[in-house]
Formats: C-alpha cells, structure tokens, sequence
C-alpha cells in the first residue's frame, strides 16, 4: 500500500485527489474538503453538481 497523501492547504489525509485550479497558486494536492471551500470562495453562489453518477 503506497503512502497516504496530505492536503497542502490542511495537511489531512486525502481519500480522493483534488487539483486545484491555475487562478488559486495553489500547488499540490487537495482534500475534497478545502476544494470544495476553494471553490466557494472563488466562484460565490449556488453550485449545480454534475457527475453525480461518479458518487
């Protein structure tokens, strides 16, 4: 079993990779987590999710 990655923005453990986007300076790996607050802080509003189906 290969080694747990930590999120570069809170240093938790990952279960699923998130790579932030260019506009954030962000580099590395992200939770779902801090990804998610990312997102929200960039693009304020009401998010549809799509890919639902990848749940």
């Amino acid at each position: 079993m290969g080694l747990k990655e930590k999120c570069v923005v809170c240093n938790g453990k990952i279960e699923l990779r998130y790579n932030p986007m260019e506009e954030w300076g962000i580099k590395g790996t992200m939770c779902g987590k801090c990804y998610s607050k990312k997102v929200h802080e960039f693009y304020p509003g009401e998010h549809t999710r799509v890919n639902l189906d990848l749940d």
